[in-house]
């Protein structure tokens, strides 16, 4: 990893060790991946060193997990050795781990892999790695080579639940909390591996000054349903003929009936240059907790120049999140009165403003009002940060593909999406790497006893918390009609939602299912979704926010109502 004056050194994995860092050097590490800190060094140690309180603060605000194990030089513990391993074996990486100059650190890493479930270095590897990243261990090397001796405890095997939902974001809480309204003594497992838990549309409103970054997150523990178990694991790999999941960490888990919502990927990799850049030289993305609040500060400073905002081809979540940037962006220039000194560009990978025409007309009311300029066919492919510059591949109406370069000053960028690598591999994905689900009762066309929703299945569906919010009832009626042999299933329309921000206080409220059918939730005479109103935006300010963490995840099924019918079904549930 290299960050510009930082001395961090890579000792195994995705973990990595360096001397004192400061407030400052936090955003390069949250910029370059860094998901977890362990501050090894007491506070006051020296004159003007940062206090772990400060530097908690700034890494809780990017997004990053941040712990505090202070070690006195010369009094390591073993307890401080295995609280070290417990980071190391279920906080997400990549993890860095600091003190004065990075000693202390090596040494709890090296000690820790004796108790460490991923510590399966030898001590010669343990101690060539340290040497390799500038660190002597070799006083370790009879306590290390003593511990290899020591068998290894075998990670459990087999544990066993009714029900597994893989996947503890918006899709799965929520089909966990439907399950456990209609069976409160339902067996549930939840594999969920990440601590925090985030309401991902509300950093649209991060990222136009509406919302703090802190008022989108909530602990996964305080959410996860009273009678459900939560396994903080991450999943490897499917065995859906033997009805097992298998853990990173070796162990498997067993089902009756496996309900999949991972959630998908961001693929900020795929664009050259993107991630050595992302949160500085202008360059930012509100699909990020740690950056939604930089786009609200370049929007901010912005007084001239070229403000370009990305689209990259579908499917991605919440397809309109890229233009609620640039009419958030728009609406703020224009009411500072600095509009006419901004050139606004949309670069758009695909051929249309919005993908169901009844929402385009009031959308380009919009763009002519914030000037904006339309590039359809244009997929960002490279950016060069410091010289503030991007490079987009255009495909004209025959195909022929020709680069477009374009200069920036603000660079608001939706990256390529996809589902997790773990799900592509499996054998529960269709030929595009999506679990392949029937799209009206989500289930697995080809395993009789699999869920999924979300995300990461196959549905033609807007991928937004909306659908998630639809589907979870629906999944939660067929899962239970499975298990008592009944021969009904609830249907699922495709319903999707998406508040389009125009502007500070009005909202183009976008409902739409399968095929773009319109499916508003309220009267027109209410509500018109195809015009900017402010009942719209209050619905996105003040409603949803509560009724997601209040409603949703507690199985409170608001305008969601699972209708079962008969069926015949289109494979054998003997199997």
């Amino acid at each position: 990893m290299n960050i510009k004056n930082m001395d961090i050194k890579n000792l195994s994995g995705t973990v990595f060790v360096s001397p004192q860092i400061s407030s400052q050097d936090l955003s390069a590490l949250a910029a370059q991946g860094i998901t977890t800190i362990i501050n090894n060094r007491p506070d006051g140690e020296a004159p003007r060193q940062p206090k772990h309180i400060t530097l908690k603060t700034k890494a809780e605000a990017l997004g990053v997990n941040y712990h505090f194990l202070p070690i006195t030089p010369g009094k390591m513990s073993e307890q401080d050795v295995i609280k070290f391993a417990e980071i190391l074996n279920t906080a997400p990486g990549p993890i860095l781990a600091f003190c004065r100059t990075g000693t202390r650190s090596t040494n709890l890493w090296a000690q820790a892999q004796i108790h460490t479930q991923a510590g399966e270095m030898s001590a010669h590897d343990i101690i060539q790695s340290a040497k390799s990243a500038g660190y002597d261990l070799s006083n370790l090397k009879p306590l290390l080579e003593k511990a290899e001796k020591i068998p290894q405890k075998k990670p459990q095997k087999n544990r066993a639940h009714d029900i597994v939902i893989v996947g503890g974001g918006s899709a799965g809480l929520a089909t966990a909390a439907s399950l456990l309204k209609r069976r409160p003594k339902l067996d549930i497992a939840i594999i969920e591996p990440s601590e925090l838990h985030y309401y991902q549309p509300g950093w649209t409103m991060v990222g136009g000054g509406i919302f703090t970054s802190k008022e989108t997150e909530r602990k996964t523990r305080a959410l996860m349903p009273k009678n459900a178990k939560w396994i903080k694991a991450k999943v490897s790999k499917f065995h859906p003929d033997d009805n097992t999941v298998a853990l990173e960490d070796g162990s498997h888990i067993s089902y009756k009936i496996l309900v999949a919502a991972p959630g998908l990927q961001l693929d900020f990799d795929k664009i050259e240059g993107l991630e050595a850049t992302l949160g500085q030289n202008g360059v930012t993305s509100n699909y990020r907790y740690d950056l939604a609040s930089y786009t609200w500060e370049l929007v901010q400073n912005l007084k001239k120049g070229t403000a370009i905002f990305t689209q990259p081809p579908m499917p991605i979540k919440c397809a309109g999140a890229p233009q609620k940037a640039m009419y958030l962006s728009g609406d703020h220039w224009f009411k500072k009165g600095v509009l006419e000194n901004i050139n606004i560009e949309f670069c758009n990978a695909g051929g249309v403003l919005f993908g169901v025409k009844a929402y385009v007309p009031a959308l380009m009311e919009y763009i002519k009002k914030y000037r904006t300029n339309l590039n359809f066919s244009e997929n960002l492919i490279k950016v060069d940060g410091p010289n503030k510059i991007a490079w987009f591949e255009k495909t004209d109406t025959n195909g022929k593909v020709k680069i477009i370069k374009r200069s920036f000053d603000m660079l608001h960028i939706c990256p390529p999406q996809s589902a997790p690598e773990f799900i592509k591999s499996s054998p529960l994905a269709n030929a595009v790497g999506w679990i392949d689900v029937d799209p009206e009762t989500l289930h697995h066309v080809r395993y009789p006893n699999i869920y999924a929703l979300g995300d990461a299945c196959s549905t033609p569906n807007a991928k937004t918390m909306a659908a998630a919010r639809k589907q979870a009832p629906i999944v939660a009626t067929n899962v239970i009609a499975k298990m008592e042999g009944l021969n009904t299933h609830a249907v699922y329309d495709g319903y999707g939602s998406c508040p389009l921000t125009v502007e500070r206080g009005k909202i183009i409220l976008a409902e739409f299912g399968y095929g773009g059918k319109i499916l508003p939730s309220f009267p027109k005479w209410f509500l018109d979704g195809t015009k900017p109103t402010r009942l719209a935006w209050i619905l996105k300010e003040k409603i949803l926010p509560p009724m997601y963490w209040k409603g949703m995840l507690k199985g409170k099924e608001w305008l969601v109502k699972p209708d079962p019918k008969n069926h015949v079904p289109t494979i054998d549930l003997a199997e």
